[in-house]
């Protein structure tokens, strides 16, 4: 073959010279950029193989957002997977890009081959000169560090000392620091490399948080039994619940709409539609004659009193989340001054929202279709506005019902100007859809955990949301919101409170609650997975003094829970969960491991939760750990200290629990120093 047809090695075919298939993390082979966050620890996996029985190695070649490269050597999976994987710790903001290099080892090939003939006495002079042969090469090498040519010259001279005996020579070549130089520093060929592929690291809010949500103009209305009216809180009076909300450790607060709020069919008390003089009606019939989505509701206050209720949130280290959602009211200012932003029907009427046999006409849908150019344009200056105005999170109400197109561009053109900008998807539908809103750019989605709460469910999910779209969806586990109050909490009492709000913050980096969570409170319309008396169309202040004085509240549980997420970094990650066996249907069992060289603290972290799923009884069984998740080695003993009780206990693999639904449904046990080893 002339030197003109030689060979190129990489993947410019659909196979390279050394095959690397099934790169991960990747969506959909590369289309979008895969998702991570400063301080994720990120596993990166490839199916790498050859002809033959030739030694591998494969690497990941990893260039950070200001061009700093780092290679990662990979680490071959269980025996006859061809699955080579490493973690590395992001640190820094923006894209990343990164290749897996696979080459043949010959120096492993080599050794390998070498060990199996010297021992039983064949081509052993044969074998010597071969090995001779490959650090000849490694020294010809001019990339190769000084230290390491050093270590070849002195294997070179050991393989070629006619006064040792083949089985010396081996022995002699197998020293540490030989066997060391040339794992770190391999003699590489046949070096094939795969596509490049992104991977997007936002700040750390895109992906960890607590989350806590109230209506503003609840937090201090007053009724006037006199007069029998209302009169609203405001921002003023809300501002004075930040600092019981920061007590219980949540990091970002989420306000439904604060904008005016449409006259025309109003509903009314639970959703009716005979709207009284008093009623305040739904914030997500969104517009009225004081104005649109970049107005602030005259109730509520002033665009300064709104200033200063962020100012005064992000002092205590909370962030605001503002809901956008893209809807109006017949009164909104868009109806008359862009009608091509609505749907008109056959009579000439604008149609309101339905989904048969449901009638919303309190609420206009947008259409994207007749007029894309003005009413994208329209909701990137409304969403930038509220940046202007301190807001950097905003949840998204029914991105579903929006062209995916139309986010995906938004989102881009928000985070190229402003990528602290982090966007919520409240989608509750479809997986394709909710996963396709993952792809299109949202940092974050409302999940199905809401609806998961036996034993096998939640396992079964969170395997899912940890590993297998953890690439472009990221989970925020919501207990409650205005709309959603499942049975499971309806007729569980406090013991389901407690059991869902610690799996949702130990299972997931980031999680939710809305308001009067912590008062248990569990009461639905008839009929229906909703709280009676719904704070969407009616004033709903809380004696909070009152609650806490009397003990009708787990505040403080919940406080724990968030004090916990912040001391553990291991809680804070989103791939590293691992479950345990347990005998028992009603008892689950899962841990949350981070090694000492991804830790911020330097020292490895794990947290083992078991909790009692079933809120109605005492279950108790046989907890089977598998050690090494936790970082342990097998047939250990080991001190558990449960966060919650402070009580502590020596555990091995196999542990006795008993869990009393009505005192303490979970576990939260912090690993603490290995008592005994095997």
């Amino acid at each position: 073959m002339s030197k003109s047809s030689e060979i190129s090695y990489r993947n410019d075919r659909p196979f390279g010279r050394l095959p690397i298939l099934n790169v991960s993390p990747s969506v959909e082979s590369g289309r979008w950029a895969a998702k991570a966050f400063i301080g994720e620890v990120i596993p990166f996996s490839a199916s790498v193989f050859r002809e033959g029985h030739d030694s591998l190695g494969v690497e990941l070649l990893l260039n950070s957002p200001t061009g700093k490269t780092t290679v990662h050597r990979m680490k071959p999976g269980s025996l006859g997977s061809d699955l080579w994987h490493t973690k590395v710790l992001i640190r820094e903001e923006g894209n990343y890009s990164f290749q897996i290099r696979a080459f043949a080892d010959d120096f492993d090939t080599w050794h390998h081959n070498a060990t199996i003939k010297i021992a039983v006495g064949s081509d052993e002079e044969l074998m010597m000169m071969e090995g001779a042969a490959v650090f000849k090469r490694a020294l010809a090498e001019k990339d190769r560090s000084k230290n390491s040519s050093k270590i070849c010259e002195l294997a070179l001279s050991i393989l070629q000392d006619p006064k040792l005996t083949p089985k010396a020579k081996l022995v002699a070549v197998e020293s540490d620091d030989i066997l060391q130089t040339m794992e770190f520093e391999p003699l590489r060929s046949l070096t094939t490399l795969s596509e490049s592929f992104i991977l997007k690291s936002e700040r750390e809010r895109s992906g960890v948080g607590a989350w806590y949500e109230f209506f503003p103009r609840s937090e201090g209305a007053v009724f006037d039994a006199k007069t029998k009216t209302w009169a609203s809180g405001n921002f003023v009076t809300a501002a004075k619940r930040l600092p019981a909300v920061a007590a219980m450790g949540f990091n970002v607060l989420y306000l439904p709409p604060i904008h005016p709020i449409g006259v025309a069919f109003r509903k009314g008390p639970n959703n009716t539609l005979n709207a009284g003089p008093q009623d305040p009606g739904s914030p997500w019939a969104i517009g009225s004659a004081n104005g649109g989505h970049d107005t602030i509701h005259p109730d509520l206050g002033s665009e300064q009193d709104f200033k200063a209720f962020v100012k005064t949130a992000n002092g205590l280290g909370i962030e605001i989340a503002l809901d956008l959602a893209l809807q109006a009211s017949p009164d909104h200012p868009w109806v008359k001054s862009n009608p091509e932003w609505f749907t008109t029907r056959a009579d000439g009427t604008i149609a309101y929202a339905e989904n048969p046999p449901k009638k919303y006409q309190d609420i206009y849908p947008i259409n994207f279709d007749n007029d894309p150019q003005g009413i994208y344009f329209e909701v990137l200056r409304v969403v930038n506005h509220w940046i202007s105005m301190g807001v950097k999170i905003f949840r998204v109400d029914n991105p579903h019902t929006k062209p995916v197109a139309f986010w995906e561009w938004l989102i881009q053109q928000v985070n190229q100007e402003h990528p602290e900008v982090v966007f919520l998807a409240e989608a509750f539908t479809r997986p394709a859809m909710m996963h396709a809103l993952g792809k299109a750019g949202f940092q974050q989605s409302y999940t199905y955990f809401t609806w998961r709460n036996t034993k096998w469910e939640l396992e079964s999910y969170l395997k899912e949301l940890a590993h297998e779209s953890a690439a472009f969806f990221r989970p925020n586990l919501w207990v409650t919101t205005p709309d959603i109050l499942t049975e499971y909490l309806q007729f569980g009492g406090p013991a389901a409170h407690k059991i869902r709000a610690a799996i949702a913050a130990l299972a997931s980096p980031s999680w939710g609650m809305y308001a009067g969570y912590e008062l248990c409170e569990s009461v639905a319309r008839p009929g229906a997975e909703e709280h009676i008396d719904s704070e969407k169309y009616e004033y709903r202040p809380r004696d909070w003094n009152a609650a806490e004085a009397s003990g009708r509240t787990i505040s403080g549980y919940i406080a724990r829970l968030n004090q916990i997420r912040g001391a553990h970094p291991a809680v804070r990650q989103l791939r590293n969960i691992e479950f345990h066996h347990t005998d028992d249907s009603a008892i689950l069992a899962f841990s949350k491991y981070l090694a000492a060289e991804h830790s911020p603290t330097g020292k490895a972290d794990a947290i083992l939760v078991v909790a009692n799923v079933d809120p109605h009884a005492v279950r108790q069984t046989t907890v089977h750990l598998d050690l090494a998740k936790l970082g342990i080695s097998e047939g250990s003993s080991f001190e558990v200290k449960d966060l919650i009780t402070n009580e502590s206990y020596i555990w091995t693999t196999d542990n006795f629990v008993r869990l009393d639904a009505f005192k303490e449904p979970v576990h939260v046990f912090e690993i603490g120093s290995t008592v005994k080893s095997a």
